[in-house]
């Protein structure tokens, strides 16, 4: 599949492009680069003296990013998850000198248009869901070798399936008379068990939402990724991340929050606000954004989206 199949431009593009306030000598991660619409787009902003670091656990992104940008002095290509940036950028000298990170956060466009990656429920192809496949346990071989509980909890916590039991019931049976190795098995499996009438969307989708995340770690990154941010971003630096998924939100919002709020004083106490250990590190820049009626009526994927703002106090 050629890579002009995949373009695509991001959800929240032109939100997020503005909000980034982009300086043109500044130092930016695009710590999902996916097929490049966010950091093309960064990149046009910076003078010869910017940086741009980009990040993607994906070989083909990775691929795509060196075909790209290989060429621009200004770039650097990581392949890794971006779970590891605080790592990566301590190794390159660049420790709290960031100026801006973008996280677009789930699966991407062109991951989800190839049936040959197992994402997608709609056309058949191998049951892999990796975003790295040369990484880890394919969705197959998790579906073939976890307990009834076990793929119970991951439908029901990662994907809030409702009939998760029934499901997780109905995989060990079939697997113990063939093989799930194909997209389409496990969707006919999941629709056998889920009421037509009960979901407006496709019965597969939370559970093959469930199984990604599970097989690629997701919620683990976010949080190796938060919790190591203050190693990358300078003071003033900000964080944008674009979440998919109620649980990811989640994680987001309640990190800004935790970093971005004062301890409260007891009532009646008589300690002062300045005789306090203030911890407050962020700041949390206006409401959530979210996408316009317009790009919704034009990419049915950015109605889910949600962007999160913080910077960097100290």
């Amino acid at each position: 599949m050629s890579q002009q199949q995949f373009s695509h431009k991001p959800v929240l593009f032109q939100q997020v492009i503005d909000l980034m306030k982009i300086k043109p000598d500044g130092i930016y991660i695009d710590g999902t680069f996916g097929r490049g619409g966010h950091s093309t787009a960064i990149l046009a902003q910076l003078s010869e003296k910017g940086r741009l670091l980009v990040m993607d656990k994906d070989p083909e992104a990775i691929a795509y990013a060196k075909q790209l940008l290989a060429e621009d002095t200004r770039v650097t290509i990581i392949h890794d998850d971006y779970g590891q940036m605080a790592e990566r950028i301590e190794q390159l000298g660049l420790k709290q000198l960031v100026d801006g990170v973008l996280l677009d956060l789930g699966v991407s466009s062109p991951q989800l248009d190839d049936a040959q990656r197992g994402f997608s429920f709609q056309n058949n192809g191998p049951l892999d869901m990796r975003m790295n496949p040369d990484q880890g346990m394919s969705a197959a071989e998790w579906i073939m070798t976890a307990r009834e509980k076990e793929i119970s909890d991951v439908l029901w916590q990662l994907g809030e399936e409702r009939f998760s039991r029934r499901i997780a019931k109905k995989i060990i049976e079939v697997r113990q008379q063939q093989a799930i190795t194909d997209t389409a098995t496990l969707v006919n499996i999941i629709s056998d068990c889920v009421p037509a009438y009960k979901e407006k969307k496709h019965p597969a989708t939370r559970s093959f939402q469930a199984i990604r995340m599970k097989v690629n770690q997701e919620l683990d990154h976010i949080h190796q990724v938060l919790d190591g941010i203050f190693d990358v971003l300078k003071i003033g630096g900000q964080v944008l991340v674009i979440s998919f998924h109620s649980l990811e939100d989640r994680l987001v919002k309640k990190f800004i929050k935790k970093h971005s709020t004062p301890p409260a004083i007891p009532k009646g106490l008589p300690v002062r606000e300045s005789d306090l250990q203030v911890t407050v590190r962020l700041r949390n820049i206006g409401k959530a954004v979210k996408a316009t009626a317009e790009e919704i009526k034009q990419n049915t994927r950015s109605r889910s989206a949600i962007l999160r703002i913080a910077e960097r106090l100290s």
